[in-house]
């Protein structure tokens, strides 16, 4: 199984949705959307997980190298709506990840309000996004 993914320019924050599952198969995919994010953005990098349906310890394992591929390039990653299944578990030498109950409040964090008209817009998607997204588009 697999994920699928959305990745979203809104001003200066990359919004990287997620659905699916991140486990062992999924890593791979998860890290090239993250390549794509660190390519194309300028801002932090939030990962919004609200259509995860859930995460193995190689899925949270790629999140955390996410945060360190990120941090040396100078940005850095946040999770939004973690799976109630688990959390991850940093270890010392892990940069921090700031996790947020939902994308509404990480965007909130960023000054940032849901339904908000964005300045500049641009997004990306693999063909199994979800459909009935309201986000999408």
């Amino acid at each position: 199984m697999t994920i699928e993914w959305r990745y979203t320019i809104e001003g200066d924050l990359d919004i990287l949705s997620v659905a699916g599952h991140l486990g062992p198969d999924a890593a791979r995919r998860f890290t090239g959307a993250v390549g794509r994010a660190l390519a194309r953005g300028t801002g932090p990098v939030v990962v919004d997980l609200t259509e995860l349906r859930g995460w193995s310890a190689e899925g949270q394992l790629a999140i955390t190298e996410a945060a360190r591929l990120l941090a040396r390039a100078g940005s850095s990653l946040e999770l939004a709506a973690i799976p109630a299944d688990g959390s991850l578990v940093p270890t010392g030498d892990d940069p921090l990840i700031p996790v947020h109950a939902d994308l509404p409040a990480a965007l909130a964090a960023h000054g940032i309000q849901p339904g908000e008209p964005a300045a500049a817009r641009q997004a990306w998607q693999t063909t199994g996004w979800p459909a009935g997204d309201p986000s999408a588009g």
